[in-house]
């Protein structure tokens, strides 16, 4: 699991909670004024609806299995990508058999549909520019999805505000004439719509879609790494220089491992 994430959506709401609880004298019966049932159906309903319009359906049900994307480890550690692909150099230079072998302990897809691309005897050109268009859709996928979740942080305060106005129409007309008493409970309702359309917009969809977009950026890094790192072993650079090459792309304390096993 991604700790920050998990910490700073518990420490968000548990803010939020307790600063209602000091302004409730800490009566927690008082929270039960913060949930209206219509407010949720107009924010959250008003938002996948303007959604859909602008997206499609399938990619409208994605937005849960984004919310997991977003709470999970990150899927690449880059010197785990460096080290098999330093093994895959090293088994390249015993010949193509031993290449062969080392392709079914690699785990990640990526580097082995590489490594299988270099067994088969692919042409170099070909090679690169399967690897760099396979990144360039997975880029632009993953963009997209960001720019969904974006869409959804943007929608909700809007809708938030509709449910303000729907409010604001019921207290006016009561104000005409109506029931004085029901301008309280009409007013309520348009706060706690825009309260419900700020809160989800601003603790959920925006800072998942920021950490959707630095996940792309790191998966980019990934990939740019082991498409170097692919077209070196295709051109059967020794390991020594794979190594070299390969390490410059982490930290230096992350390439600290690699000079260990050096001695």
């Amino acid at each position: 699991m991604d700790i920050a994430t998990i910490i700073g959506l518990i420490t968000g709401v548990a803010l939020i909670i307790v600063a209602m609880l000091v302004e409730a004298s800490f009566n927690v019966g008082e929270l039960g004024k913060f949930w209206s049932a219509s407010s949720m159906m107009i924010v959250l309903g008003g938002t996948m609806a303007a959604t859909a319009v602008g997206f499609r359906l399938r990619e409208i049900l994605r937005v849960f299995s984004l919310i997991k994307f977003v709470v999970t480890k990150p899927k690449f550690f880059l010197p785990d990508i460096v080290k098999e692909l330093i093994n895959a150099s090293e088994a390249n230079k015993k010949g193509p058999n031993e290449l062969e072998k080392y392709i079914e302990s690699v785990k990640t897809h990526f580097i082995k549909d590489g490594l299988t691309f270099i067994v088969n005897g692919i042409k170099y050109d070909d090679l690169k520019q399967i690897l760099i268009k396979r990144e360039e859709f997975r880029f632009n996928r993953e963009a997209h999805e960001s720019d969904l979740m974006k869409t959804l942080g943007t929608f909700s305060p809007a809708f938030g505000m509709v449910g303000t106005l729907i409010g604001l129409v019921f207290m006016l007309f009561n104000m005409g004439g109506g029931d004085p008493s029901a301008m309280g409970p009409a007013m309520a309702v348009a706060l706690v719509t825009t309260f419900y359309g700020v809160l989800v917009a601003n603790l959920v969809f925006i800072p998942f879609s920021e950490k959707l977009e630095l996940r792309n950026k790191e998966n980019r890094d990934a990939h740019q790494l082991m498409i170097e790192g692919i077209l070196l072993i295709w051109q059967k650079r020794h390991p020594l220089d794979v190594k070299d090459l390969l390490t410059a792309h982490i930290t230096p304390d992350e390439r600290k491992q690699f000079q260990d096993d050096d001695e």
